[in-house]
């Protein structure tokens, strides 16, 4: 007998439907799988004919083929354990096949039958959707995710007796539903907070404006000035994640296997901090069968890269075409693959190796070479696609021990939404662009206009810092995220002026 089982993999953060066929004969017991499974899913066969014995049914004494089609196409992973064993289960005639034709079923088996959670079950659950499949099965752990998709049934199931039971209809299970309203109530409640740091007032209002029109900014400080400190409440001032967003984001962390489980969805903005000692595939993405990198785990959120001059050369490159794309594209042999990657990214690196320069205290010991092979570590071309560089002074002791608050996220963000929601409506229509920082060389022409005063001002910049062009770019985006902060339809000399002054890497470069 042949029995059919509709499951599902992912490729990249997309889904494919994969058909487990499964054809019984009396013979000797033996079973045989085909279908270019890895080494996951060509071990399941133990592992599900233990759940199937310990689960109470009686283990088959059949020769078993088990095709897994597309063929072409390499399956790996253990969520092919649960449809594996309903479709030897189905083939032995121990499971009716009414419910199978429009069931989709995914899960890890335990050798006792109990199901485990599994990758990738949102971007699964929402290509069933898609495909008019009317049900999906998952494991417990998985149903808060995959039940937020509307428009299919999502039953989450514990034991390989059960899922069997209910195909079979002797369980009257009724789907799982995820309130996508009680989710997002609980947003932006942030342990970090902007009113803990005292004093950097100037280096608040860069990253305010780093946040209001996204734009990728570094902070250059000794040690102990508050860099890391400030880079961790970046989140808390960028507008509420739209359910798109959240979505979107999600479907990475899923597919990768680090959403929590019992997670619906990530509703507060990733902020992803990697290592300086990170592999440049571990941090674009890559590996023999793709897997998304932290620059995609940053998707919609802030990637944070602490003593950027320590990160290998090679690594930093790679991340050129994220910045300036907003995604990543991973080629190999037999696929292409595109991981979204739009990102808002914030680098800290201290003046030179021992990070004292122009500290107003303590002396610097590092000669002038030292100092230029430090800054050298990072490029041209990827110091241009920072829009801020920004200096972050020691803090004083006045400021320390004040009993003040600064101002709180909260404030801040407000304000950051109005500009946003300028930038918003100044772009609808435009695809790919909702951003100042989004804004390519035609979009800078239009909304970018200065008057006779700030071009003069600009055109001063370029020559005496020699600017690239990218970097005049830079300036007018900036100008104008500063422009929407302050409710002004112009970009006016003051504005330019505060974008410049925001380039201060380019000073220092100029000067060695």
């Amino acid at each position: 007998m042949i029995s059919r089982i509709l499951t599902s993999s992912t490729i990249g953060i997309d889904a494919f439907f994969v058909e487990i066929e499964t054809h019984a004969e009396r013979a000797l017991p033996a079973v045989t799988m085909v279908g270019l499974p890895d080494n996951a899913v060509k071990e399941s066969k133990e592992r599900v004919l233990s759940a199937i014995k310990n689960t109470g049914f009686e283990k088959p004494r059949l020769r078993l083929t088990i095709n897994l089609a597309p063929a072409d196409v390499k399956k790996e992973g253990s969520a092919f354990d649960l449809p594996i064993a309903i479709g030897i289960l189905a083939a032995d005639e121990k499971v009716k096949g009414d419910l199978l034709g429009s069931t989709l079923i995914l899960g890890e088996l335990s050798l006792d039958g109990r199901l485990r959670h599994i990758k990738g079950a949102l971007p699964i659950t929402v290509h069933a959707r898609n495909n008019e499949i009317k049900r999906i099965i998952v494991p417990t752990e998985s149903v808060k995710e995959a039940s937020i998709v509307d428009g299919i049934e999502v039953y989450g199931m514990d034991t390989l007796r059960e899922v069997a039971d209910f195909l079979n209809g002797e369980e009257g299970k009724l789907p799982t539903k995820t309130s996508i309203e009680e989710i997002f109530s609980d947003v932006n409640k942030y342990h970090l907070d902007f009113s803990d740091v005292k004093g950097q007032e100037n280096v608040k209002r860069a990253l305010e404006v780093a946040a209001a029109g996204a734009h990728n900014i570094i902070m250059i400080g000794s040690p102990g000035s508050g860099k890391t400190m400030l880079a961790k409440r970046i989140p808390t001032i960028l507008p509420p994640m739209t359910f798109e967003e959240a979505l979107e984001t999600t479907k990475i962390h899923s597919v990768a296997g680090i959403l929590g489980k019992g997670q619906a969805l990530i509703t507060e903005r990733p902020f992803r901090s990697p290592h300086h000692t990170v592999s440049d595939a571990a941090l674009v993405g890559g590996g023999s069968y793709p897997r998304p990198g932290e620059v995609s785990f940053a998707h919609h959120g802030v990637l944070f890269l602490d003593e950027l001059p320590e990160f290998k050369k090679n690594v930093l490159e790679v991340m050129r075409q994220p910045l300036e794309d907003g995604k990543v594209t991973v080629s190999r042999s037999k696929m292409t693959l595109e991981f979204p990657a739009n990102f808002m990214l914030a680098a800290a690196m201290n003046p030179c190796p021992c990070g004292f320069y122009s500290d107003p205290v303590k002396k610097c010991t590092c000669v002038e070479n030292q100092i230029q092979k430090y800054m050298a570590r990072i490029s041209g071309p990827l110091l241009d696609r920072i829009d801020i560089h920004i200096q972050v002074p020691s803090v004083k002791y006045k400021d320390l021990s004040s009993e003040s608050k600064g101002e709180p996220s909260d404030t801040i963000r407000e304000r950051v939404m109005k500009a946003r929601h300028v930038q918003i409506r100044r772009f609808e229509g435009l695809k790919h662009i909702f951003t100042n920082a989004d804004m390519g060389a035609r979009e800078v022409r239009t909304y970018c206009k200065l008057d006779q005063s700030g071009s003069d001002l600009i055109k001063m910049a370029m020559n005496k810092l020699g600017l690239s062009a990218r970097a005049y770019d830079r300036i007018l985006k900036v100008g104008r995220t500063i422009a929407d902060l302050e409710g002004e339809e112009r970009i006016l000399p003051q504005h330019i002026s505060e974008a410049i002054q925001y380039r201060s890497l380019d000073r220092e470069l100029w000067k060695h």
